[in-house]
């Protein structure tokens, strides 16, 4: 194991989850939303699809869709 908690409900969020990345914390939100924001973005469940495709999760981008 490379330290991280398991997550009880990786795989519910797996489900749901519309990430077109390929990650080793996809499923676990916390660590996902912890690792965009270290990066000054947001996770793809905050993009629209045709948004999400594009990689571009800044927060720019994010605050752009929502003016």
């Amino acid at each position: 194991m490379d330290g991280r908690v398991e997550c009880p409900n990786r795989e519910i969020n797996l489900r749901d989850c519309p990430c077109t990345y390929p990650c080793d914390i996809k499923g676990i939100c916390c660590e996902c939303l912890r690792n965009h924001i270290a990066h000054n973005e947001l996770p793809a469940c905050f993009f629209p699809p045709e948004v999400e495709r594009t990689y571009d999760r800044s927060i720019r981008r994010f605050v752009s869709l929502h003016k």
